[in-house]
């Protein structure tokens, strides 16, 4: 059972809390994704399931054995590192089996290994060159190869796919994806691209400043955010939060935009709330909805995005197609009620409709 288990793992470094009582499971054969921006601890949990970094309080299982204080090499993992950490001098296959050869096994169970792995990852036509004749792309495969050929049930991967540009990461996305689910490894994989996270993902784990501020499915994290925070990371563009204020005071019926008169957006409720909706869920309409002025609309292809002031707040729009706004345009918002999404303006907690 290659699953691991975090029970309330923490972590400082002298004063500072990089871990703070850490706790998850990331099942046998799933792909677990550690999201969350820079200095937000997911580094540093990782090099706590690999055993680079000694645990301050908690426990780690890996297959069900307590590894909390056990040596790196005999916690059966692989690892994936940033920087490829490749040897310069020797050969892709040589660097592929590097780790075969330092545990000695056999020279004909190594070579059996390489043949399968390097046709796995595409570098069966690469295997006698050298890490400087290779692509971004190469290389990156070659660590890939390298974690693959231990045969190990778990995988570590440390923002692999940082130092490529945007067409290899979607290229190298797809092929980590793909050859984790044939070959049936559990992956923990560590990024600060919500899109790796939501593409790649069976499960994500969202970090804030060393703890966990949500955990589920991509489309869990997307679709009901439990605050404000888990809602600006996941989508492209974030989410709209916009302050409400109590329109009942103008005459309004319910709580209205902050800076406008209305119309109200929730019926009957207050201020001391933030709103949230996301950009493809709003619409142009001819009627009803609430006005807004236009300050730019950018058109990338398939969609526009459109962004547009409402009394004191910015509210992003993603139309699809092109769609021609001068600035300072007159137009109206509209969005059906299950769009609707709302925080507590203070903790910025999701709170009930």
């Amino acid at each position: 059972m290659s699953e691991i288990v975090l029970d309330k793992v923490s972590k400082c470094f002298g004063a500072v809390q990089a871990v703070d009582a850490v706790s998850f499971r990331a099942e046998k054969g799933k792909f677990v994704v550690l999201l969350g921006p820079s200095g937000c601890g997911k580094s540093t949990l990782l090099r706590l399931i690999a055993g680079l970094e000694q645990v301050g309080e908690g426990k780690i299982f890996i297959e069900g054995r307590d590894v909390t204080a056990l040596d790196p090499a005999r916690r059966r993992i692989s690892m994936v590192f940033q920087s490829y950490a490749l040897f310069p001098h020797l050969t892709v296959a040589e660097n592929i089996v590097f780790g075969l050869k330092v545990r000695r096994l056999p020279a004909d169970q190594r070579e059996k290994r390489l043949e399968r792995v390097a046709e796995l990852v595409g570098l069966t036509e690469r295997l006698e060159h050298k890490p400087q004749q290779l692509s971004g792309g190469q290389r990156q495969r070659v660590a890939l190869a390298r974690a693959i050929v231990s045969q190990n049930p778990v995988c570590l991967m440390d923002e692999p796919l940082s130092n490529l540009d945007a067409q290899l990461r979607h290229d190298m996305r797809v092929e980590i994806r793909s050859l984790q689910q044939r070959l049936g490894m559990t992956v923990v994989y560590v990024t600060h691209d919500q899109v790796e996270a939501m593409s790649m993902a069976d499960h994500v784990v969202l970090l804030r400043a060393g703890h966990i501020e949500q955990e589920g499915t991509p489309a869990e994290l997307y679709s009901r955010p439990a605050s404000t925070f888990a809602a600006r990371f996941i989508g492209t563009p974030a989410m709209n939060l916009v302050a409400l204020d109590d329109g009942r005071t103008g005459g309004a019926s319910g709580a209205v935009i902050r800076g406008t008169a209305g119309p109200a957006v929730l019926p009957g409720r207050g201020a001391g709330l933030t709103l949230g909706i996301r950009p493809e869920h709003i619409r142009l309409v001819d009627q009803g909805g609430v006005p807004a002025a236009v300050i730019s609309a950018e058109y990338h292809g398939a969609d526009t995005v459109v962004t547009a002031r409402v009394g004191g707040e910015l509210v992003l729009v993603r139309a699809p197609g092109q769609v021609a706004l001068a600035t300072g345009a007159q137009v109206r918002l509209g969005w059906e009620p299950d769009a609707v999404h709302l925080f507590d303006a203070l903790n910025g907690i999701r709170t009930g409709l």
